[in-house]
């Protein structure tokens, strides 16, 4: 397969269902889609049809993956089971809001504390990402760790 086919090229987020967010939430999904599409290893099992175009979003408690060609035309569909990620993601909204509140009055190494917890929830949401779709996607680390704050962002309900 040629390597410079195996990316996201494009990437949009279902919020339908989303009213709005608060600033900081809105920066974390613009940097997440920006660095996303900057940098990124993402290619179908066994399929050559990219650089992919990925709908990402929820549909009846399950994150889908609609994927399609450059040219917009269906490449899979993919459907994993939202209670999978359901505790990941809880613990980890809950150590960026101590983190965020940390920040403004607590001590550097409370500070320092709280945010490898937190970055340990994400990497541990992004490497359960990468085992659901071991077997349809192939995804580096990086990849998956920006489409994990990206299904976070998808949780956020106003």
């Amino acid at each position: 397969m040629d390597p410079s086919r195996q990316r996201i090229a494009k990437i949009e987020l279902d919020e339908r269902t989303v009213v709005r967010r608060n600033p900081d939430v809105e920066h974390e999904r613009a940097v997440a889609i920006f660095d996303l599409l900057e940098e990124n290893s993402f290619a179908l099992a066994g399929d050559d049809r990219g650089p992919y175009q990925l709908h990402l979003g929820i549909e009846e408690n399950r994150l889908v993956f609609d994927v399609r060609s450059r040219d917009g035309a269906p490449c899979e569909r993919i459907q994993i089971a939202l209670s999978a990620f359901r505790t990941v993601v809880k613990d980890y909204f809950t150590v960026c809001e101590t983190y965020y509140e940390a920040i403004k009055r607590s001590s550097p190494s409370q500070i320092e504390a709280l945010d490898m917890g937190r970055r340990s929830l994400h990497n541990e949401g992004s490497e359960l990402l990468r085992d659901r779709l071991k077997d349809r996607v192939e995804l580096d680390f990086n990849t998956a760790r920006r489409l994990f704050t990206l299904i976070c962002v998808l949780h956020i309900r106003a």
